[in-house]
C-alpha cells in the first residue's frame, strides 16, 4: 500500500543514504552551504537552517561560520529528524551556539538574520503560502544578507522535462533503486512534494524583495539559488 510521505522515524533512520542517492550533487550543495555561509555570515547576527532534518548543513555551517556572536537557528517541524539533529550537534563538539527546535517553519519569526538556508524544504510547502514565507524572510534579515534556496525544479519545456525527468531516474537506477522503489516514492511524494520551475523561483524571490537572484548550482532537475537582500 502506497501512503503518502513524511518524514517520520523510518525515513529519519535512512534518510542520509536515501537522499544521497535520490539528489544529484547534494553533497556538494551541502559542503559548499558552509562555504557560503561562511562568506555572507555577518557578526552578532543570526543563521537560519529551515529544514534541518539531521542537521548536515546545519553542520557544514558550523564547521564554517568564524563571525562572533554568531548563532545557528535549525529548525524541522518532524521531532524524529530533530531529535537526530540535536544528538549530531551535542556529538560535533564544540562550535558556534546552536539552537534546534522542532516547529513549522513558517511559524518562526526570522529576525536578524544575514543566512537564511532552504534545503530542499520550500517544494514541501504549499504553493499559495510560498510567497508569504519569502516575504517573512526577507523582513528578518539584514542587508546584505544571503538566502541559500535548493530545490527540485520541473521544466515548462515538455521535451526538457521529459529529458531531465529520464536523466533523474537512470541517476538512481545507478545507486541501486530498481524500477518498483521509483515508482512507489513517485506515488508517495506526488501530492506532498509540489515542485516549481527555475522562473517561479526567480520571480518570487524578486518580488519578496531581493536584489539578486543567482543560480550558484545546477545538476540536472536540481538547482540552488543564491539570493541577496
Amino acid at each position: 500500500m502506497i501512503v503518502d510521505f513524511a518524514f517520520d522515524e523510518t525515513v529519519a533512520k535512512v534518510f542520509p543514504d536515501m537522499i544521497r542517492r535520490s539528489v544529484p550533487g547534494y553533497e556538494t550543495i551541502i559542503a559548499l552551504t558552509g562555504l557560503l555561509a561562511e562568506q555572507y555570515m555577518q557578526p552578532n547576527s543570526q543563521c537560519y537552517d529551515l529544514g534541518c532534518s539531521l542537521g548536515a548543513t546545519t553542520l557544514a555551517m558550523r564547521s564554517r561560520i568564524q563571525q562572533l556572536g554568531c548563532r545557528i537557528i535549525a529548525v524541522d517541524n518532524a521531532e524524529a529528524m530533530t531529535r537526530r539533529c540535536q544528538q549530531h550537534v551535542r556529538e560535533a563538539g564544540e562550535g558556534i551556539d546552536t539552537d534546534v527546535i522542532c516547529a513549522d517553519i513558517q511559524n518562526v519569526t526570522i529576525q536578524n538574520a544575514s543566512v537564511v538556508v532552504l534545503n530542499f524544504t520550500l517544494q514541501f510547502i504549499q504553493p499559495a503560502a510560498r510567497l508569504g514565507l519569502m516575504q517573512d524572510i526577507y523582513k528578518g534579515m539584514r542587508p546584505g544578507g544571503a538566502l541559500l534556496l535548493s530545490e527540485k525544479i520541473v521544466f515548462a519545456d515538455a521535451g526538457e522535462q521529459q529529458r531531465m525527468e529520464a536523466l533523474h531516474i537512470a541517476f538512481k537506477k545507478a545507486n541501486g533503486y530498481s524500477d518498483l522503489e521509483i515508482s512507489q516514492k513517485r506515488s508517495a511524494l506526488e501530492n506532498v512534494l509540489i515542485p516549481d520551475t527555475l522562473e517561479q523561483h526567480q520571480e518570487r524571490l524578486h518580488s519578496a524583495g531581493f536584489s539578486s537572484v543567482d543560480v550558484w548550482f545546477r545538476c540536472m532537475n536540481f538547482v540552488s539559488l543564491l539570493a541577496i537582500k
